[in-house]
């Protein structure tokens, strides 16, 4: 699944170098396949819709805040600066669905998760999905 794309791989000081928005750019792409992929392998009769429907609840910003709430307690200092670097940076829109410390926080988390993809750090990454999936869960 995820942990198989073969896409550039960054050393640390050059994913640290890139915006905060671009690796949240990648994370949430990353995030949002592995969602859409648990979703189907648990629910493969449901239509599309039902899928999507199911999806959101993992992928919306105060699903993801709520994440990152308790999952913040796990990272280390390297992700933590990541994730804090990622939640501080100005977006010039937030979704009108969506609160702004929310949105920030999700933000954070979708920076974390691109940040641990390009550094090929896919154990922890994978383990930050399914602690994400857990916590969503409640687990």
């Amino acid at each position: 699944m995820i942990e198989d794309f073969n896409f550039q791989k960054y050393s640390n000081s050059e994913a640290k170098q890139l915006n905060s928005l671009s690796l949240a750019f990648v994370g949430d792409a990353i995030y949002e396949v592995y969602i859409r992929s648990l979703i189907l392998k648990n629910n493969d009769q449901l239509s599309a819709h039902k899928l999507h429907v199911r999806a959101i609840g993992y992928v919306k910003a105060k699903a993801q805040s709520d994440i990152m709430k308790e999952l913040e307690i796990e990272l280390n200092e390297e992700e933590l600066g990541v994730y804090k670097r990622g939640r501080n940076t100005k977006s010039h829109t937030v979704p009108k669905n969506a609160d702004v410390r929310d949105y920030r926080n999700a933000t954070g988390f979708e920076a974390l998760v691109g940040y641990l993809y390009l550094t090929n750090q896919k154990e922890r990454m994978m383990y930050i999905l399914d602690r994400a999936v857990k916590i969503k869960l409640g687990i």
